[in-house]
């Protein structure tokens, strides 16, 4: 991987595809927040991955299990173009790991598995549930993805004895996350940004990027921003539409999920998405559940009244609202669609998510 991929000073801001109609006034409101040079990055180290075994390893996992515990220095693991069909994990004692695809576009360094929640693991000691399912699992601080794809191809069709079929291709539980350039796609339940305890903040940062799913495809209790991406909208394994974007199970002390400046598209009917539901994970009436979708081209797949129930949790309880969006599937304000005043939306920008942290790309 040439040292240049690696140490780029800064990341321009509008999505790397955008073709729901409005995409006009989505660039033109675009978010302005870029990323710098980390401080020190000219001195991260480097692991090389290839599986013509032309790299130091020929897996991404047996890359990061050489990183030793403890190490709080920025480590690239430069995975080279391939399809790696492998379950890779990042645990919290390897901080500041940096998986960076080696190909051309994101599209050419794949890392896929297939376990879904209903899985049994090899030792018998019974299923992964949801969040053992992921793919990728980074559990560390200061984890970062760029330039390639994170898939769970789990075939819910072939498996409809199993009852749960959530299968989640990443799971973060960290802060100071940072997904540039990144393709995140499954089914039910794809992305899984959580953090490490419900008391633990755990910031994530996504920018130019593409993530697909159907059911709560964009879940968990991380105080997250996706910048500049597209949100595919894909039918159920049946062939049907309908589904939910976001489903935040955020702590009534935090923020959750900030939607900004991005693409909700995809082959799928007319008013059969919702943006979100609230999840109190666990039955949890604690939790306030936040979800804002702002300067975002809506295609028409999303429903008139974007919003949902779940679980016996109302909504309307909770922290969910938008602002500024255009496109077919965008409305006006009623009770069933709360829109931000300009005085609330301007407490709701990026850098009010990330809290005086600035991603920077090693």
């Amino acid at each position: 991987m040439a040292a240049s991929r690696r140490r780029r000073t800064a990341l321009h801001p509008g999505p790397r595809r955008a073709t729901t109609a409005g995409s006009a006034a989505l660039l033109a409101a675009a978010s302005v927040w870029t990323l710098g040079q980390a401080s020190g990055a000219e001195a991260a180290s480097t692991l090389t991955v290839a599986q013509d075994g032309s790299g130091q390893y020929t897996s991404v996992q047996a890359a990061v299990d050489a990183i030793p515990a403890g190490n709080t220095e920025r480590v690239v693991v430069s995975i080279e173009a391939g399809t790696y069909r492998e379950l890779v994990k990042i645990p919290s004692t390897k901080q500041n790991v940096t998986l960076q695809g080696g190909g051309s576009s994101r599209d050419d360094t794949v890392i896929v598995y297939d376990n879904a929640s209903g899985t049994q693991k090899p030792d018998g000691s019974g299923p992964y549930g949801t969040s053992g399912s992921a793919t990728v699992a980074a559990e560390a601080d200061g984890f970062q993805a760029r330039d390639l794809t994170i898939s769970n191809d789990f075939d819910e069709a072939a498996h409809q004895d199993m009852n749960d079929r959530q299968a989640v291709a990443l799971r973060t539980a960290a802060d100071q996350v940072l997904l540039d350039s990144v393709t995140v796609t499954g089914d039910q339940d794809t992305l899984l940004l959580d953090t490490a305890s419900k008391e633990t903040l755990g910031r994530v940062y996504m920018k130019d990027s593409d993530v697909v799913g159907n059911v709560d495809f964009i879940f968990g209790r991380a105080t997250a921003v996706i910048d500049t991406s597209v949100i595919t909208l894909k039918k159920r394994w049946d062939g049907s539409s309908a589904g939910y974007v976001a489903a935040p199970s955020t702590a009534a002390d935090r923020k959750g999920f900030l939607i900004t400046g991005s693409t909700v598209e995809g082959d799928v009917s007319a008013s059969s998405f919702h943006l979100g539901r609230p999840w109190h994970a666990g039955g949890d009436a604690t939790l306030d559940p936040m979800a804002t979708f702002r300067d975002t081209a809506l295609s028409s797949a999303v429903r008139s009244e974007p919003w949902t129930d779940m679980s016996g949790f109302s909504w309307k309880d909770d922290r969910f609202a938008e602002y500024r969006n255009t496109g077919p599937g965008s409305g006006s304000a009623s009770s069933d669609r709360p829109q931000l005043s300009d005085s609330e939306a301007a407490e709701q920008e990026t850098a009010d998510w990330l809290a005086g942290w600035t991603p920077s790309a090693s």
